[in-house]
């Protein structure tokens, strides 16, 4: 009887595997044959921290008052800072490179009186092509003015003679 009790357990857990959708596998099956969880690449990356000119300029004003053992590296916790940050950081500042640090990256803002001359520069080549189209214009009414008045002319005096 125990040995019917058994097979019908067997027989009904599988049953109710077999019931699964074909794509679907059980629990045990997914964690001893996957391997450790892959991170999604379509997740968003983290962004890089950015700290301005002031920030690093008054952490390193605190960092350079720190004398006791222990106070550098409160201050790099609390901040949620690397001591390379400050290295980094003090390095540039003998350089003098932090001013230029707090400016923002990327193309510069374009200066209004360039934009404006490139502006008026691209209208005056519009209008004197405008200008050499029209003369081009008027040059060939002239032409085409001329050969009437010489035909019309020409056959003016013809009719003239004839009467």
């Amino acid at each position: 009887m125990e040995h019917l009790m058994s097979l019908m357990e067997k027989n009904g857990a599988a049953g109710r595997e077999a019931e699964r959708d074909v794509g679907e596998r059980s629990e045990a099956a997914g964690r001893r044959g996957a391997p450790e969880q892959v991170p999604d690449p379509e997740l968003k990356q983290p962004k890089r921290r950015h700290f301005s000119a002031e920030f690093k300029l008054a952490v390193l004003k605190e960092a350079d008052a720190c004398e006791k053992p222990g106070e550098l590296g409160a201050l790099l916790r609390r901040e949620g800072l690397y001591s390379s940050h400050i290295s980094t950081w003090r390095r540039q500042r003998e350089q003098g490179a932090l001013g230029a640090l707090g400016r923002k990256r990327g193309r510069k803002a374009a200066d209004p009186i360039e934009k404006e001359n490139a502006d008026l520069r691209r209208r005056a080549e519009r209008a004197e092509a405008e200008l050499a189209k029209a003369r081009k214009v008027i040059e060939v009414q002239g032409n085409v003015s001329a050969l009437l008045e010489d035909l019309l002319g020409t056959e003016g005096a013809e009719e003239s003679t004839e009467r």
